[in-house]
């Protein structure tokens, strides 16, 4: 259970969340995902020019790594293998793994990690959209880039297009490069594992994930070493705007009507209120409304209290 301090108050509102509340929120972000690489394709050529202009960027800064790390994995299947089974299908697997972790045992930390992640995958389809990119691996041979997901396709369930299953890489924007949200997802968990893991080995994996993968995306030719570090500014960036998107959701929600309260029939009184039915008022001494009238003498005053009659007092004789 989350605490959040309502704006403009000083009291904390308690915001109860519910996994059938959340499990369709995670699945809508994941569907704009999905659309957003499928709908911002771009010009090819243009993509193709971004993918070159970072290439020549980074040999100018002595900061291109993809090739070293490709031509390993492409002479050693015992790396190249499982890089292709880590880029496949991990990002699937331990980022949802982590949010599962953070809603069952850190509740109150649970709503603003989701939101971090959510609004950093917002913002990389904005880059999907603005600077649509070629990765490595579909780039002429003459630079030098060995697609290792297509050498070895027989060893999993993808062929030469990504790494969607053989089939289906239609289905997919191969010229969503920049950012790397494979190194972003992997740098969140990473964070994660540090900060709420607990063990040293929770900790070590926080720290090994998010640098293996950034390794894996450019061993791989799926991405340039500027777009693992685009990735990385994403993340940052979320958790920058994270706050605001987390106030202005309770907002939204402060602004929501409540729902109503119907009555039970039936339903028990609320402890120290004195009406019972009908408008007739009645003691805390007294059983049903009225009793009064049965416990005061003839000449009693109506606005006697039980015990100016004496509250053991025998009634009256007739």
């Amino acid at each position: 259970m989350l605490q959040t301090e309502a704006p403009g108050t000083g009291t904390a509102p308690r915001i109860r969340l519910r996994w059938w509340t959340e499990l369709p929120l995670i699945v809508l972000v994941y569907g704009c995902y999905s659309a957003g690489r499928l709908l911002a394709r771009g010009d090819v050529s243009s993509a193709v020019g971004h993918g070159l202009a970072i290439l020549r960027a980074e040999k100018l800064l002595h900061l291109d790594a993809e090739h070293p790390l490709n031509r390993l994995f492409t002479r050693e299947p015992w790396l190249g293998v499982p890089a292709d089974f880590w880029y496949a299908s991990l990002h699937y697997l331990v980022t949802p793994a982590l949010l599962v972790w953070l809603f069952r045992t850190r509740p109150g930390l649970y709503r603003t990690a989701r939101t971090w992640l959510m609004t950093s995958t917002f913002i990389g389809l904005i880059g999907f959209t603005l600077v649509p990119t070629c990765p490595p691996r579909l780039l002429s041979p003459g630079h030098g880039f060995v697609d290792t997901m297509a050498q070895y396709s027989s060893y999993g369930w993808w062929g030469a297009q990504a790494s969607a299953p053989r089939g289906l890489g239609g289905m997919t924007n191969q010229y969503a490069a920049m950012p790397s949200l494979h190194v972003g997802w992997a740098l969140w968990c990473g964070v994660m594992l540090w900060r709420h893991g607990g063990t040293r080995t929770a900790k070590a994996a926080g720290v090994a994930y998010p640098l293996l993968t950034a390794l894996v995306v450019m061993g791989t030719a799926n991405h340039y070493f500027l777009d693992a570090v685009a990735g990385v500014a994403v993340m940052g960036a979320g958790l920058l705007l994270a706050p605001y998107v987390l106030r202005a959701a309770d907002r939204v929600r402060a602004a929501m009507p409540a729902a109503p309260v119907t009555a039970v029939a039936g339903a028990a009184p609320v402890a120290g209120s004195p009406i019972v039915s009908g408008g007739c008022q009645t003691s805390p001494g007294e059983r049903i409304p009225r009793q009064r009238e049965s416990r005061f003498g003839p000449g009693a005053q109506p606005g006697a209290s039980p015990t100016d009659a004496g509250d053991g007092a025998p009634a009256p004789a007739r």
